[in-house]
């Protein structure tokens, strides 16, 4: 019988990209979406509302095995005042069809000072506003009883990934690659997370749902860049150009943070930028037994076709 998923954030870069990857592995799939409006993906079924509006999403997901939660206040706004409620509301509809809730995690429940290494049952210390609500949101999705898998995994980039690191930090969208800004503190390692790859090992996960712990947790290792050259080097080679390397303007950014929500919100991950944090991906690896990985090469080529910085490749 053919299973089916409603994704929050179906329009954006992990949702968009699970979505694709579940469809490949034969599920239905539905998106949550505030308008229809023409360009959405027909292979989707679409439904009208919002993801505050519990009713909405109750709605959509009568019936389903799965609620995926990827969605987010656009731009950051409003992040502390509307995050939890929508993580309510996705509780509520998996506790209502005893589904499984799926959250995409992030690196940013620990503390990078102090935590070189995190498997994922390490003490989440999270020292930025951003980091508290997300270890907030999973305890919410703990203790309520819900049926669960979390994957948290590194820095998102990949074709359809417009609003992470790459997109806002290193290289400018729609234009060829000249330089490249990096953020990240000489020899500092980081983490970071294909989105394709990201989207499979979900869907890899829900095919076997059966054999899942009621609340799962795991780490994606992704791409590791042990320190930074990794991640500017592939930049390089795809772009065909030799960049000039950039350190990131954080003092300009503390001037530009108290005007502009994104720049506040990118300012207050720079430790994750001054200390190495790796996720542990060993239980992932165990159950699934091995972890998707394109080429960073390949990965890279891809997300800089995506972003309009390169031409796209022709078959």
């Amino acid at each position: 019988m053919q299973k089916t998923i409603l994704i929050l954030g179906a329009t954006g870069g992990v949702g968009g990209e699970t979505a694709s990857a579940l469809l490949r592995h034969g599920w239905a799939v539905r998106g949550l979406v505030r308008g229809i409006r023409p360009g959405l993906d027909p292979a989707i079924t679409w439904f009208e509302g919002d993801a505050m509006d519990r009713a909405a999403v109750l709605r959509a997901a009568e019936g389903v095995s799965a609620v995926f939660h990827a969605v987010n206040p656009p731009g950051y706004r409003d992040w502390d005042r509307l995050v939890l409620p929508m993580v309510e509301n996705s509780i509520a509809a998996a506790l209502a069809n005893d589904a499984r809730l799926v959250l995409p995690g992030t690196i940013y429940n620990y503390d990078p000072a102090v935590t070189p290494v995190a498997v994922p049952d390490s003490p989440q210390s999270a020292q930025t506003r951003k980091g508290r609500i997300r270890v907030a949101m999973e305890r919410r999705i703990q203790d309520s009883g819900v049926a669960a898998l979390i994957v948290r995994a590194g820095d998102f980039f990949g074709p359809k990934c417009g609003n992470g690191w790459l997109a806002q930090g290193l290289v400018k969208p729609g234009q060829p690659v000249a330089a490249i800004q990096y953020p990240g503190a000489p020899g500092a390692g980081h983490a970071w997370a294909y989105l394709p790859d990201l989207a499979e090992t979900f869907a890899l996960l829900l095919d076997r749902d059966a054999a899942l712990p009621r609340f799962a947790r795991f780490h994606f290792a992704g791409v590791w860049d042990a320190d930074g050259s990794a991640f500017t080097g592939a930049i390089a080679r795809a772009a065909g150009t030799t960049p000039t390397v950039k350190a990131m303007p954080w003092a300009l950014l503390a001037l530009i943070a108290p005007f502009n929500t994104t720049m506040r919100e990118l300012r207050e991950m720079r430790p994750f930028w001054q200390h190495p944090l790796r996720l542990d991906n060993a239980a992932l690896v165990e159950f699934l037994g091995s972890e998707p990985h394109t080429p960073l090469d390949d990965a890279m080529r891809a997300s800089l076709a995506g972003l309009g910085c390169i031409a796209p490749a022709t078959a």
